[in-house]
């Protein structure tokens, strides 16, 4: 991790004494931007998530709803070896201790964290990647020009760039392996998580034909709704009573990099805690060395 809070973790004894273990303090010269002044997402819809790194055991039931629900092309493994891997939310793992005896695994979902303060929207020359006033980090697939500037700017790195036609628009009986409320894209364009737009959309169709703001719950992404374990929470920032506020506001929450970078992430993680049997861990070098 080169000395970056990329994975926060520690013990549940350590945290039991101090509930500000995790915060970190923002460095220097950190709140400098290049950006107008800060939009108002105040009213209506402000999306957010939340991941809790407790509960994720790295089993990519995530990956392969998003591929699934968002008809990305499955390019095979010698493009993905070239890093022209399509995924458009990937599991990192980080170990901990010895190669021979790592003391844990970390395992971290990672898609795009839809910054308020994008560095991949001011590099981009047609306006491909912007923000919508629900905060939504979003792409124009008729303006890409396939620059993959966006891509270049992207400290996450995770954006994925369309190399080849793979999509089949002739074969009848593949027409209906794909999700029909999702663009079908064509190569030369840069693609990403979109929080799964289309549902947001589709709540907001109904609650518009009722007449009500969209509730707490009726937007659920593919991620969240395959997740076996429930990492991943989503909703509304501006409904207090919204579940996302509650994991919001834990002490355990962090943005990914953006005391480094300001970047201001809407996706923020719990950090991970363990709670280590004292008998099992002094055992450990004993049995590493026997191994």
């Amino acid at each position: 991790m080169e000395g970056r809070d990329i994975i926060r973790y520690g013990t549940v004894a350590d945290y039991a004494k101090n509930e500000k273990l995790f915060e970190k303090e923002t460095p220097k010269g950190s709140v400098s931007t290049i950006y107008p002044p800060e939009h108002d997402y105040s009213k209506g819809n402000s999306w957010g998530m939340s991941i809790d790194m407790n509960l994720c055991t790295g089993c990519n039931a995530c990956t392969i709803a998003c591929v699934a629900e968002n008809n990305i092309p499955v390019v095979g493994k010698e493009q993905v070896g070239m890093g022209r891997e399509m995924h458009w939310i990937r599991v990192d793992r980080y170990f901990e201790g010895g190669l021979d005896h790592p003391e844990q695994i970390l395992h971290q979902p990672l898609m795009c964290q839809q910054c308020d303060q994008a560095p991949c929207e001011n590099v981009c020359p047609v306006g491909a990647t912007n923000h919508s006033g629900e905060g939504l980090n979003q792409m124009v697939y008729n303006r890409c020009i396939g620059t993959r500037y966006c891509s270049n700017n992207c400290p996450y790195k995770v954006r994925r760039f369309n190399f080849f036609l793979y999509a089949d628009y002739e074969t009848e009986s593949l027409k209906g392996a794909r999700n029909p409320n999702v663009t079908v894209r064509s190569r030369g364009v840069m693609e990403k998580c979109s929080y799964c737009v289309q549902r947001i959309s589709a709540a907001r169709i109904e609650a518009e034909k009722e007449n009500r703001p969209i509730r707490d719950g009726e937007v659920i992404t593919a991620c969240q709704a395959a997740c076996p374990t429930q990492v991943i929470q989503f909703g509304n920032m501006n409904d207090p009573d919204a579940k996302i506020n509650r994991y919001k506001k834990d002490p355990r929450a962090y943005g990914l990099l953006a005391e480094e970078l300001n970047t201001a992430p809407r996706t923020s993680y719990l950090s991970k805690l363990r709670n280590p049997n004292p008998t099992l861990e002094a055992a450990r070098p004993a049995a590493q060395k026997e191994g």
